[in-house]
């Protein structure tokens, strides 16, 4: 009698166009289906839609005169590039997944913290 336990291979198929994409932040919640709606951005400053600069008597480009948007100086963008819609119950499971991950990369933090604690402990 055999004791291994049956198993499961799960192959990657990745899409031609796959291409990770840095985020610095998410909004969401539940829809009324009640599946978690996740939409991550990139926050960051807005560009001009244009710029105006006088031209000096020289013929070359001047000071700065006007910026469209006129708000441009107080606002910020949060660009939308990609976003998940998962069920509550796949949601617990990537929130215990992602614990996991955060609980690893804490203990690698550690072990390097200690180990540089260690090395210049041993320096004159």
């Amino acid at each position: 009698m055999s004791s291994k336990k049956p198993e499961l291979k799960f192959k990657y198929v990745f899409n031609y166009g796959y291409n990770p994409t840095y985020v610095n932040g998410a909004q969401g919640g539940f829809s009324p289906r009640g599946e978690m709606v996740i939409n991550f951005y990139l926050e960051r400053q807005p560009l001009p839609e244009a710029i105006s600069h006088e031209i000096t008597p020289e013929g070359a480009i001047g000071h700065e005169t006007s910026v469209e948007p006129k708000d441009l100086s107080n606002s910020m963008v949060r660009f939308i590039d990609t976003g998940v819609v998962m069920s509550y119950e796949n949601a617990k499971v990537f929130h215990a997944w992602m614990g996991e991950k955060l609980r690893e990369v804490e203990e690698m933090h550690k072990a390097r913290a200690n180990f540089e604690q260690s090395q210049a402990g041993g320096q004159a």
